[in-house]
This record gives structure tokens, C-alpha cells and sequence, in this order.
């Protein structure tokens, strides 16, 4: 186990190492035309701007990375010991180490991003001053509200940092994970007939290493990213009020602290979870996790009342405003979870249904798990817009950017629950790869069950905030460029939404093709070692997982750069080629269909994932629906394909969305005032820079990685190299017992040349070898 474990946390590492030089590079090219435009153009009039805005950009950047580290280093660290105390001590312990080592990510996140923006917030109010105006007044100091004001503008190139590379991890870690495990299941599940999690997988080392990369270091900067961007969003609304600003950080605070209590109430009773009805052992499971998350949301809003009602000392009425849009915010935030387990859990009868639209085909499951995608946006809007309404009602824009923090503010325990997910979905490969006994699998699959259903809840979580943050954001960025009225029959308004709406779907289509073609290169690597590895189907020899990983690393990262080019360029070109007034439309045109499309693709595919679960926990016989089955083999095709709908499409939408705000309102001082079309030559440049980009992707990655040519070996071809059962008995068939015994290509080279042979006899070019006038004979 400890071998296997190794494997793991090299392989993350060895990606995260390669990508974050690919982001080292890409954070140096940034920061030069960031320097120069905030040098030139300084919102405040002083030229140190430009080293201001840099230097929290570079922050944002490395603070963001590093919670995707500590992640990943946490959560291969912890996987190995949950498969451990699954072995030996059972359920309950199991599920201690998973949650344990997932709040150590969680605390770690939520600490960094306290720690970043507060030591930075104080930084950037060091050495400001009054920028011209009379002499005698050069040297005077701003009034300390304006100080705050000047540093909260800074702190919005701490907040692209984050973003920027977020984005990155989010995309390339999901391209990861899931090619690698589109290309396990593909060839090892479904060609050859080997469990999933089979060590003689060539892809099976890979698979597991993306659920570190992608569900743990993409996720925790993803998250470090949202909730440093809801803080920057409601100091920015503040205009100067230190109660206002402060606001925020104290509620980060607290919340922190709550999460700590909530903690100490995660767990299972000794009778909690004995049962051996997969519904009753997850729905104990989930109980241990809500237990938790209630705990840590009733202490925080305690605390915050405290904060609220000391903090606005003279204008208690507007505190307590406030704390009930923190509080309006925070329920919002726990039902849309609630409501996305509903549609995820195969307790609940979304799940359930398309695991019986499996006994008609696969068709028929991607049909139900789409409607059910689709129809799970409906409760999400919903609670989305009364939160929206509400808090505008009690505190206006500012009173939604507050909400946005509050549903935040449990971060630490709603992450904690999230990473456990990938512990213990490692654990169960490990359990696997190390033939340890069917009874620990069966502990591992009830956690990661129950992985899965948090995960789609913590992504459910993050895309409401990032909503309601990306509101917030889109409001600043309007006061920032005078933008006083957007009005919608404006054809420059309209003509950015449309854009802004194509987006999402432009980015998803990138990120899914992407996990496509990277898929396909491993399942081509891993065909070709069960053809030219001797003995490796039968377990004689070990497969090389080291080749696997390193097509998954360099194509996961090959594939990150169109999507962020157009996440960061978008903005650009839009704002400089036509004005403010269009990048407002464009902004909200991708909050509204960002948000439907990533809720849509997150739950589907999360509900696809728990069907076959569920089918799988039942312990049916095969010819009773359960594993192995026609139904089974469905549910399976659904899967794969939500996949990249749940872990790469879907949550890396939160992120564009947010990104594109911070990216607009990080620009918003240099565009404040312009006309449409006013200085369209300045927009020329992105749109070179994006034109270059195409060019320099196709032909060193693309063309580059152009097929050679070579005959491919087909599925169906595969199909008759799989050992079944022959169709009159259980026996296995001897024509497959003879086609296990030799290499894939030999197999292929034998059934092509009978069929050659076949063919002659019957065009009366082969006959009888007895015959010596035979035309056989010349052949």
C-alpha cells in the first residue's frame, strides 16, 4: 500500500511541478503589461501603482498555488491511512481519517486566504499620499478612509492572481483526472474485462493521481479564489467605510472559528453505518457530515450577530440589515447543497430513475441524467433570486456582496467534506491495487459514495457564490466606469450579452474536447501495452503506469492554454475595442448562462456517477440488474460521459465567470469614461495577442501532435479479444481462452487473416489444397 500510495503523491507532484513552471511563466508575461498600463495610467495619480497592483497580483498568484499544494500533499497523504483504518478498524475510523485529512485542507485554505488579503490590505495603505495638486499639499496624507479605499484597488490584482491560476488548476487538473479515467474504464473495464482499479491497468496510477490533481489542488484553489474574490467584491462596495470593509474580514474570522466547533460534532456512533443496505450506510454517513456543517452555521451566525450589533456603533439598525443579509446568504448557501443532494444521492429519486432508464439502453440514460441536469437549475435560480432580491432589499448592492461572504463563511467544513470525497475514492484503489479484502472495498465504496454526493453539493456551493460574488463584482466594476444605466435595447449592450452568453458554452466545448483528445492518447498508450507487454494481462508483469502519467501531465497542460486564453483575453478585447457599456453586457450575459450551464453539467454528472453506484452497492446478481448487467453497462456509458460534465466542464464555469469580472474591474480605472468605439485601436492589441496564441497552440501542440497515420485498432476489433462467456453455458469461450494467451496485435493479425481467407473461398480464389490445379495453390 505504501508503494502504491508513492506512486500517487509522486505523480501529483511531478504535475503540479510541471504546471505551475508553465504558470511561472505565464504570471512573469502578465505582470509586464500590468506594471506599464497601472505605471502610465495610475488610478490614484501616483506612478507606484504599477509595483502596487503587480505585487498583489504575483500574491494572489503564489497564495493560490499553494493552497493547491497543501492540498494535494494533504490528501495523499491521507488516502493510504484511510485504506489502512479501513482494513483494520472499520467504517467509523475510516471515515475519521478521510474527514480529518479533508479539514486539514479546508482550515489551510480558509487560513491562507485570511492571511493573504489581510496582510496585503495592509500593506498596500503603506507610503500613500496626495499625487499633485497644490505643493504645499504634496506630501499631506490621505484621509484614512481614502488610504483604504486606494488599497482595496490594489487587492483586486490579489483577486486576478487568485483567479488566473485557479482557472488554470481548475481546467488542467479536471482534463487530468478524467482523461486518465475515461481511459482506465474504456480500455480496462470495458475491453478487457479487468475490475476497475485493477493493477494491471496501465492507467490505473494516472486515474488516481487526477483525483488529487483535480478534485483536491483544483478545487482548493478554486475555493481560495472564491472566497478572496466575495471579500475584494464587498471592500470594493464599501467606498471607504472602514465598519464596511472590515466587515468581511471579521466574518472570515469567525468563521473559521465556528468551523472548528462544527468539526469536533463530525462522526459516526458505533451502530452508525453497521447496516449493509447501501441507502442506510449513506445516509448515516451524510448525517456525520451535516452534523458539522450545521454546527459550524449556527456558531457562525452567533458570531456574527456579536460582530454586527458592536460594529456599527450609531446606525444599529443598518448592522442588524446586514447581519440578516450574512444570514440570508449563509440558509441559501446550505439549501442549494440540500437541493443539489437531492438530485446527486441515489437515496433520493432523481438517481434512481436513471438507474431504471438503464434497462432500456444507454440512450435512455443520458436522456434522463440530462432532463435531471437541467431540471435541478430550477430550485438553485430560484433560492439564488430571492437571496438577490432580499438582500437588496435590506442593504442594496452592498447588502448582496455581504450575502455572497456569509454563504462563504463556513468554507473550512464545506471544503473538508468536499476533499474527503478523493481520500476515500483513493483509498478504494489502493484497497484495490493492494488485493486487500473485498470488505475493505466495500468500506471505501460507502465513503466515496458519499464523496461524490458532497462534491456535487460543495460544487452546487461554490456556483451560487460565485453568482452572487460575480453580482458584486459586476456592480463595482459599473461604478468604477460610470456606467450609470445599461439599458438592454441598446444594441452595444445587447450585442456584449449575446456574447458574454456564448462564452460558457465556447469554454465548456474547449474543456470537453480537450478531456476527448487527451483521453484518447492514453487509451492508445494503454492499448499498447496489453499488446506488447508479455504476460501483463495475466498479471505476470507489472504494467509501466509511469508512461500514462506523463501523457496525462503534458496533455492535461497542453490543452489548459486556449480556454484561459479566451477566459482572460475576452474581457480585454471587449473593453478596449468598444467600451464599458459592452463589457456590462458581456459580464452579465455569461453570469446568466455561466451559472445555468455549470449547475446543469455538475448535477448530471454527479447523478450519472451515483447510478451506477447505486447499482453496484446493491450487491444484485448479474442477472438480477446488478454489476455486470445490461443495466449496469449502461449507467456505465453515462458515467463516462458526465464525467467531464461534473469534474472539468461544470467547475471551472464558477471560475470563468468570476475571472472575467475580476479581469474587467482590474481595468475598469483605464476605461472609466469611454464612449463606444472611442479607442478601438487599443483593443487591437488582445486580439493580435489572441490571434498569436491560435497560431502558436496549433502549430506547436496540435500539428505537432497530428496523427502519424497508422491503422488504429477498432472497438469492435477489441471486443472479440475479451474473454466472455460463451453464449450456451458459463464456460469461458475457447476461441477467447486462445486469445488471451497471445499478444493483442498477434490475436488481430490471425482474425483479419482468416476473414482474408474466407473472403478468397468465397470469390473462388482459395480451394481445396488437396486440388493441384487449385488457383489457391497460386495464390
Amino acid at each position: 500500500m505504501n508503494e502504491i500510495a508513492t506512486l500517487i503523491q509522486n505523480g501529483a507532484k511531478s504535475f503540479l511541478k510541471t504546471e505551475y513552471k508553465y504558470l511561472f511563466m505565464f504570471i512573469i508575461l502578465a505582470s509586464i503589461p500590468l506594471i506599464a498600463l497601472y505605471s502610465i495610467f495610475p488610478p490614484s495619480g501616483n506612478i507606484s501603482d504599477g509595483v502596487r497592483i503587480t505585487v498583489c497580483f504575483v500574491a494572489g498568484a503564489a497564495f493560490s498555488a499553494l493552497a493547491g499544494w497543501v492540498g494535494m500533499i494533504v490528501a495523499t497523504e491521507a488516502n493510504v491511512r484511510t485504506t489502512q483504518a479501513a482494513a483494520n478498524e472499520g467504517l467509523g475510523q475510516a471515515f475519521r481519517v478521510a474527514f480529518g485529512g479533508g479539514s486539514v485542507m479546508g482550515f489551510a485554505v480558509a487560513g491562507l486566504s485570511l492571511f493573504g488579503l489581510s496582510l496585503f490590505l495592509v500593506l498596500m495603505t503603506v507610503g500613500q499620499s496626495v499625487a499633485g495638486g497644490e505643493e504645499e499639499n504634496n506630501d499631506q496624507d490621505l484621509p484614512f478612509s481614502s488610504v483604504l479605499i486606494l488599497a482595496v484597488d490594489s487587492l483586486v490584482g490579489f483577486g486576478f492572481g487568485a483567479s488566473s491560476i485557479a482557472l488554470f488548476a481548475r481546467v488542467a487538473g479536471g482534463i487530468y483526472t478524467k482523461a486518465a479515467d475515461v481511459g482506465a474504464d474504456l480500455v480496462g473495464k470495458v475491453e478487457m474485462n479487468i475490475p476497475e482499479d485493477d493493477p494491471r491497468n496501465p492507467a490505473v496510477i494516472a486515474d488516481n493521481v487526477g483525483d488529487n490533481v483535480g478534485d483536491v489542488a483544483g478545487m482548493g484553489a478554486d475555493l481560495f479564489e472564491g472566497l478572496v474574490g466575495s471579500v475584494i467584491a464587498a471592500a470594493t462596495l464599501a467606498e471607504g467605510d472602514v465598519a464596511l470593509i472590515m466587515l468581511p474580514f471579521w466574518i472570515m474570522g469567525v468563521g473559521i472559528v465556528a468551523c472548528v466547533g462544527g468539526c469536533f460534532t463530525v462522526g459516526l456512533k458505533e451502530t452508525d453505518g453497521s447496516s449493509n443496505n447501501a441507502a442506510s450506510r449513506e445516509k448515516s454517513l451524510t448525517m456525520a457530515l451535516h452534523k458539522g456543517t450545521v454546527t459550524a452555521s449556527v456558531l457562525a451566525l452567533a458570531f456574527c450577530a456579536i460582530i454586527c450589533s458592536q460594529l456599527f456603533e450609531g446606525r444599529e439598525s443598518y448592522g442588524w440589515k446586514l447581519f440578516l443579509c450574512i444570514a440570508i446568504g449563509l440558509i441559501a448557501g446550505i439549501i442549494i447543497g440540500q437541493a443539489t443532494e437531492f438530485f446527486t444521492s441515489y437515496s433520493y429519486f432523481p438517481v434512481q430513475s436513471i438507474t431504471s432508464a438503464g434497462k432500456t439502453g444507454p440512450a435512455t440514460v443520458i436522456i434522463q441524467g440530462l432532463g435531471m441536469g437541467m431540471l435541478s437549475c430550477v430550485p438553485s435560480v430560484l433560492l439564488l433570486v430571492a437571496t438577490i432580491m432580499l438582500c437588496n432589499a435590506l442593504a442594496g448592492d452592498y447588502g448582496i456582496a455581504i450575502a455572497a461572504v456569509g454563504m462563504l463563511s463556513t468554507l473550512a467544513i464545506n471544503l473538508a467534506t468536499d476533499a474527503y470525497g478523493p481520500i476515500a475514492d483513493n483509498a478504494g484503489g489502493i484497497a484495490e491495487m493492494a488485493c486487500l479484502d473485498k470488505s475493505v472495498r466495500d468500506i471505501t465504496d460507502a465513503l466515496d459514495a458519499v464523496g461524490n454526493t458532497t462534491a456535487a453539493t460543495g460544487k452546487g456551493f461554490s456556483i451560487g457564490s460565485a453568482v452572487l460574488t460575480s453580482l458584486s463584482l459586476l456592480t463595482a466594476f459599473k461604478d468604477k466606469t460610470q456606467v450609470d444605466v445599461v439599458d438592454l435595447s441598446d444594441p452595444v449592450v445587447l450585442s456584449g450579452v449575446l456574447m458574454g452568453a456564448m462564452l460558457p458554452f465556447l469554454f465548456a466545448a474547449l474543456t470537453m474536447l480537450s478531456v476527448q483528445k487527451a483521453a484518447g492518447e492514453i487509451i492508445n498508450e494503454v492499448r499498447r501495452q496489453f499488446e506488447q507487454i508479455p504476460g501483463l494481462r495475466d498479471g505476470e508483469t507489472s504494467a509501466d503506469s509511469t508512461q500514462c502519467i506523463a501523457i496525462a501531465t503534458q496533455s492535461s497542460i497542453e490543452e489548459m492554454i486556449l480556454p484561459g486564453m479566451y477566459a482572460i483575453l475576452s474581457p480585454l478585447i471587449v473593453g478596449f475595442l468598444i467600451g464599458p457599456k459592452a463589457l456590462t453586457g458581456l459580464l452579465g450575459g455569461s453570469i446568466a448562462s455561466g451559472m445555468m450551464l455549470a449547475i446543469m453539467m455538475a448535477n448530471a454528472g454527479g447523478a450519472w456517477d451515483n447510478a451506477k453506484k447505486f447499482i453496484e452497492s446493491r450487491g444484485e446478481e448479474k442477472k438480477e440488474g446488478g454489476k455486470g448487467s445490461d443495466v449496469h453497462k449502461a449507467c456505465v456509458v453515462g458515467d463516462t460521459v458526465g464525467d467531464p460534465f461534473k469534474d472539468t466542464s461544470g467547475p471551472a464555469l464558477n471560475i470563468l465567470i468570476k475571472l472575467m469580472c475580476m479581469v474587467s474591474l482590474t481595468i475598469a480605472p483605464i476605461i472609466a469614461g469611454w464612449e463606444d468605439w472611442q479607442h478601438w485601436f487599443y483593443g487591437l492589441f488582445p486580439v493580435a495577442l489572441l490571434g498569436l496564441g491560435h497560431l502558436l497552440v496549433y502549430q506547436y501542440i496540435y500539428h505537432n501532435n497530428s496523427d502519424d497515420g497508422e491503422d488504429e485498432t477498432t472497438t469492435a476489433e477489441i471486443d472479440d479479444y475479451k474473454l466472455t462467456p460463451d453464449a450456451n453455458n458459463d464456460d469461458v469461450d475457447v476461441e477467447a481462452t486462445k486469445a488471451k494467451s497471445e499478444p493483442l496485435r498477434q490475436f488481430l493479425q490471425r482474425k483479419k487473416k482468416t476473414k482474408l481467407e474466407e473472403d478468397m473461398k468465397s470469390a473462388s480464389l482459395l480451394t481445396d489444397d488437396k486440388d493441384p490445379h487449385s488457383p489457391g495453390k497460386l495464390v
